[in-house]
């Protein structure tokens, strides 16, 4: 038998599982390509964050095909034990160089999964404060209130302590007013209330708290509290702070600040 007889017989042995291997990749790429659109539009519809959806159906798509090309080689003859064992150690090997990476990663998944935080909102974390510009998948962007960017790893960010300012629709704004001993608390609190009820961004329910909380070395120091929305937090402690520093000069309540008396002896030579 020459090599062309050799050739044709194991043409002939493998042309029915060459043939199959080809329909069962044709079937399954075309079914992997409808499964990764079901995939998508059910992360759609649970409000999956857009650049987890796109990230997790390109990953389900990728070991798809992947497993797909394994079970075709499979069937032509092709001994696959030994390549996935190559492909377990490669990942393994990759995992321990990209540790820290691979943390950044699950960090992203779980910030775009649980939405503790989400773009636009001001957040405090890791010693950085600022707004959110984007959250990607091993990172998170800040943008600070003097125009700084600052990019967060994912992974401490995910599992630290993390304050969100902008979570809840309202916030209270506290204040601490100083007045002198000689001043009538009950003039004080009337004028300062006079100028809260003149402001609008300023909640009526709860309504603002003014008290006396302690009695200082030189001044009576009252407490205000109010509630306002969280985007007016700001804008209402700097006004109001002004407002009322304004109120008291026009009422003649006193603003005392720490003084100190020297005596100068002078010495005389005998």
């Amino acid at each position: 038998m020459n090599w062309i007889d050799i050739l044709q017989a194991q043409a002939i042995s493998y042309a029915p599982k060459l043939l199959s291997a080809l329909i069962a990749l044709f079937i399954g790429w075309k079914l992997i390509g409808v499964a990764s659109q079901l995939l998508e539009k059910m992360l759609t519809r649970s409000n999956v964050e857009a650049t987890l959806k796109h990230f997790l159906g390109s990953l389900a798509n990728v070991a798809l095909k992947a497993l797909l090309l394994i079970s075709a080689a499979s069937m032509i003859g092709i001994e696959t034990t030994s390549f996935i064992a190559i492909l377990g150690a490669a990942g393994l090997a990759i995992g321990l160089a990209l540790q820290g990476s691979l943390s950044n990663f699950a960090g992203g998944v779980l910030i775009l999964m649980f939405k503790p935080f989400k773009a636009g909102d001001y957040i405090e974390a890791q010693g950085q404060a600022g707004t959110v510009e984007g959250i990607q998948i091993f990172t998170t962007r800040l943008r600070t209130p003097d125009n700084k960017l600052i990019v967060i790893p994912n992974g401490p960010l995910a599992n630290g302590n993390l304050t969100n300012y902008s979570a809840m629709p309202t916030r209270r704004v506290d204040f601490v007013f100083g007045v002198g001993y000689d001043d009538d608390i009950d003039h004080t609190r009337a004028v300062i209330l006079s100028v809260l009820n003149q402001d609008c961004r300023i909640h009526s329910d709860p309504a603002p708290l003014v008290v006396v909380a302690s009695l200082g070395e030189s001044s009576v120091n009252f407490t205000v509290r109010v509630w306002t929305n969280s985007e007016d937090y700001w804008p209402v402690f700097f006004d109001t702070t002004e407002k009322v520093k304004k109120a008291f000069d026009a009422a003649k309540i006193s603003i005392p600040y720490p003084q100190r008396t020297v005596h100068h002896i002078q010495h005389t030579e005998k």
